[in-house]
């Protein structure tokens, strides 16, 4: 999902000149759905039990229709470039401000979570890797997170990603590197493929279903998407494909690893590989590529709304102070609150909820009156917006109750 930021960096650029074509339109959506999240749903799925693999297709349709809703909004309003440029159109200033907030704090938090990620991996490679500064002691996944955030600082002070945005790893080859790696693990590592597992868990489904809403929330990048086809009228057809796509390789993912490790599973697939496989470290080194790329392009937009905002932060000298702020920033809330599944619980809870099913729903509301008369159309809003108001309250509570005693712990 992750990935969905690139694009979302160059809203205000137009890519008109001839547009994007079909396939290349349904690759750069798989691209921003199919991010991290792969790597969260067996845990996701070990949560709630195999029932909950069928809460995983629900989520995928109603955030398929309320992608469908944001299209519509657009067709209403063609100078629409932007999710915050729809909330600006429905509900006026105040709706740009909340929705670019959502945006940005998700942002922020998401770029938290790669670090926890790189910290987390390269410890399983290298688990010795220990620190000693100034009598205080280092541990090797506090290491990591402090070297990636050194690696990556120089990045961030760049004032034009184009260079990045060759380079980055597509999240569709690393889907699709990852599983077959899960594959052999499980097929010629020995593994194999035993464990019964749960039916339902009941006590772990709003964590699951907090994990399901993060996975399928790209919806920040809709409007750009679609404004760069050159036949905005297949765009319906480009997010039934993609919703289709991603559900089939997070479903492949979450039977796979749930069917090889059970009630076992961590947070991330790769910390429950075997150590001392090429299929494991090859996992491994494909996961943590990613954050070094990309990490710089999702803070941009953060950047940017900061600059904006006081004029005095596009000095250079200042421009590198604001960046380093942010970078370090997010080091401290990796290094005090490194819980990947739980920050990722909450983001889908809090964020991607509010994000993908909430604010698509009242915007079309708001913006389409025969919306508003009763009939199939509107039972249906109404209900995605109460389930999803209770998924978002409960799930935003037992994420922070949960981040809450590990800190404590």
């Amino acid at each position: 999902m992750e990935t969905e930021r690139q694009l979302q960096v160059s809203s205000n650029s137009r890519q008109h000149n001839g547009g994007t074509s079909f396939f290349k339109t349904c690759f750069n959506g798989l691209n921003a759905l199919a991010g991290i999240g792969i790597l969260s749903m067996p845990y996701a799925v070990s949560q709630g039990g195999w029932l909950s693999f069928m809460l995983l297709i629900i989520f995928a349709m109603i955030c398929w229709y309320t992608a469908l809703l944001l299209e519509r909004c657009m067709n209403q309003q063609p100078l629409i470039k932007s999710y915050p440029d729809i909330g600006e159109v429905a509900f006026g200033y105040k709706g740009r401000v909340v929705i670019a907030s959502f945006i940005y704090v998700e942002l922020f938090l998401i770029a938290v979570v790669l670090l926890i990620l790189e910290g987390d991996n390269l410890e399983k490679l290298f688990p010795n890797m220990n620190f000693t500064i100034i009598g205080l002691n280092i541990g090797s996944k506090s290491s990591f997170v402090l070297i990636t955030a050194l690696i990556i600082l120089p990045t961030t002070w760049l004032r034009s990603l184009g260079a990045l945005a060759y380079i980055s790893v597509g999240g569709v080859v690393t889907s699709v590197v990852l599983i077959g790696c899960v594959v052999w693990v499980g097929e010629v590592d020995g593994v194999g493929f035993h464990e019964r597992g749960k039916l339902v868990n009941l006590e772990g489904l709003t964590t699951a279903m907090s994990l399901f809403a993060f996975c399928y929330c790209a919806h920040a990048l809709m409007p750009t998407i679609c404004n760069s086809m050159n036949d905005r009228k297949q765009f319906s057809k480009v997010l039934l494909v993609c919703f289709m796509a991603s559900t089939i390789i997070y479903g492949t993912v979450a039977v796979l690893g749930y069917s090889m490790f059970g009630d076992h599973l961590k947070s991330q697939i790769t910390l429950n590989l075997p150590t001392n496989t090429i299929s494991t470290k090859l996992a491994i080194y494909t996961t943590v590529i990613n954050p070094f790329t990309k990490y710089a392009i999702i803070i941009t937009p953060i950047i940017n709304a900061i600059e904006e905002k006081w004029h005095l932060c596009k000095r250079r000298p200042i421009s590198i102070l604001i960046r380093t702020a942010i970078v370090v920033s997010s080091v401290f809330v990796a290094l005090f609150v490194p819980f990947f599944g739980y920050i990722m619980a909450f983001i889908g809870a809090f964020l991607s909820v509010a994000m993908s099913w909430l604010f698509p729903c009242l915007c079309y509301l708001k913006m389409n009156k025969a919306a508003r008369r009763f009939g199939l159309e509107l039972i249906i809003i109404i209900a995605i917006l109460l389930i999803g108001t209770f998924i978002g309250m409960h799930g935003t509570y037992i994420s922070l109750m949960q981040i809450i005693n590990s800190v404590k712990s």
